[in-house]
């Protein structure tokens, strides 16, 4: 491709991505050449600034055109501004908990690496995105998901870390080259890797065995997501390495590498399977052919992740099973197809991104002051730190999906769409029942934090990152709870979704 052409392009649409990325070489060259006693936090509140300059930028984008540059390869419409601000806005606040983070187990070596390969997840994420080609897709997966391996086991010296980093290796790797795998088929049977020309290729199939392999296309390629989403019964991954991965990873892989996830999830889905055709009727795209198998994945993740968070007494395994959980709730929105699917699942993640970041927070305070991660270490937390108490308070209320916060708002939006188009009685059932299960764990740790005796008396210091986090979080949580018209209407005014998605 000659330079003529490639000025032709439209690349400010790459904007965010080129701040980002420019950001994260700047970190790089700077962690290179800095004194080795220089106190690396300061290339954290670097990222913080690139983030901002990145959410500005992408704000300044909103209620424009769709724009597709390199063959349509990257396309900027409005499911990649809407998702991108919430991967932005997450990836913000989890800077904010790692510059607060307490350097131990050897950390100190590698403090410097921890903030430009974070860019770098970020990165990978935003190009998820924005990708119309499987293999920009490809890209952007994979560049998430190393720098994750890398983030996961970023404390070289804890075997906590060193298990966490192995076991996320092995299930990554695996779930990849099951995807890649899939994707294969797509290929395959298309002879093109663009989205939008395989959509329109594979809505006049009708070959009977054509229709069967993208149908096992389909179950690969979802197999292979389930991995990246912890949805069970692919989610034996998720609690060792939550537990084992420094507070600020675990904050990052709960909520942006999950949100990724479902970015790349509804991209492939409903693009390339919910226009081709199934075996048993051309007319019926397999998507919907397939319903009952997502709502079977759905069904067993809800279950799986409420009832066997039950039983934990470490909270960063707890969440990791919390975590598994609300990726049920969102496969509830996917197997629906409501028409405010894009909104639901919009919704839910930004409620989830606030509430899950805000309690990683406490988490992190809690756990650098006893030394430990169990959920006996948060008795007496009231009379210790009443303001941090109450906090923790709000947003487990928030998880469980209590009226009044943004939980209960994104449960409800979910639980609604159920009843869309063929309703999912059995489903909606289901994720009422698993809803009231997980109030007996989130109010076993309120239980703790109020009831029970504190083993000392000593207060809390609460750094700077951990504050703005708590305030974001509790604030955002309460007030999308009690207008959550703000977001939704934020959405439904300014990003066509459903109109740019398929266009």
């Amino acid at each position: 491709m000659s330079l003529s052409i490639l000025q032709q392009f439209n690349w400010s649409a790459m904007t965010p991505e080129f701040i980002i990325l420019g950001v994260s070489a700047l970190l790089t060259l700077l962690d290179l050449f800095m004194p080795k006693n220089l106190d690396r936090k300061i290339l954290g509140w670097i990222g913080i600034a690139a983030i901002l300059a990145a959410i500005v930028s992408v704000l300044g984008m909103v209620g424009g055109p769709v724009t597709s540059i390199l063959d349509n390869s990257f396309r900027l419409d409005s499911f990649a501004m809407a998702f991108k601000l919430l991967l932005l806005a997450g990836s913000g606040l989890v800077l904010f908990l790692a510059v607060s983070y307490k350097v131990k187990d050897g950390l100190e070596e590698y403090h410097g690496e921890f903030y430009y390969l974070f860019l770098s997840a970020l990165l990978g994420a935003m190009i998820m995105t924005s990708s119309g080609d499987l293999i920009t897709l490809f890209i952007g997966l994979e560049l998430l998901t190393v720098s994750s391996y890398i983030l996961a086991g970023i404390r070289k010296y804890n075997l906590e870390s060193n298990e966490a980093a192995m076991k996320y290796v092995i299930n990554g790797g695996i779930s990849t080259a099951i995807t890649l795998f899939g994707m294969s088929y797509v290929y395959g049977l298309t002879g093109s890797t663009n989205l939008i020309e395989i959509a329109g290729r594979l809505s006049s199939v009708s070959d009977g065995q054509q229709a069967y392999l993208l149908t096992l296309a389909f179950l690969i390629v979802f197999v292979g997501l389930s991995f990246k989403l912890a949805a069970a019964p692919f989610h034996m991954w998720a609690p060792d390495v939550y537990q084992g991965a420094p507070t600020p990873v675990t904050a990052f892989l709960s909520v942006v590498s999950k949100t990724a996830g479902f970015v790349i999830v509804l991209r492939i889905l409903l693009t390339v399977f919910g226009s081709a055709a199934s075996v048993g009727d051309p007319s019926k795209p397999i998507l919907l052919e397939m319903q009952d198998y997502l709502a079977f994945i759905a069904g067993a993740t809800m279950i799986i992740g409420n009832v066997v968070a039950l039983r934990q007494s470490n909270i960063k395994r707890m969440f990791a099973y919390s975590s598994i959980a609300h990726a049920g709730y969102i496969l509830v929105a996917i197997t629906s197809l409501s028409s405010n699917m894009f909104y639901s699942i919009w919704f839910y993640l930004l409620a989830y991104m606030l509430m899950n970041l805000g309690a990683f927070a406490v988490i992190q305070v809690v756990s650098e002051k006893t030394g430990s991660t169990k959920i006996a270490d948060f008795a007496g937390l009231y009379r210790r730190s009443p303001v941090l108490a109450v906090v923790m308070g709000i947003l487990l209320v928030s998880l469980a999906g209590f009226p009044g916060t943004a939980g209960f708002i994104g449960k409800l939006n979910i639980f609604i769409g159920a009843f869309y188009g063929t309703p999912h009685y059995v489903l909606a059932s289901v994720m009422i029942a698993t809803t009231v299960v997980s109030y007996f764990y989130y109010f076993g740790v309120m239980t703790q934090m109020f009831f029970r005796p504190a083993s000392d008396d000593s207060k809390f210091n609460l750094p700077f990152g951990i504050i703005v986090v708590l305030i974001i979080a509790v604030v955002g949580s309460v007030l999308f709870g009690v207008m959550p018209n703000i977001a939704l209407d934020f959405m439904q005014n300014n990003l066509d979704v459903l109109a740019d998605f398929f266009s």
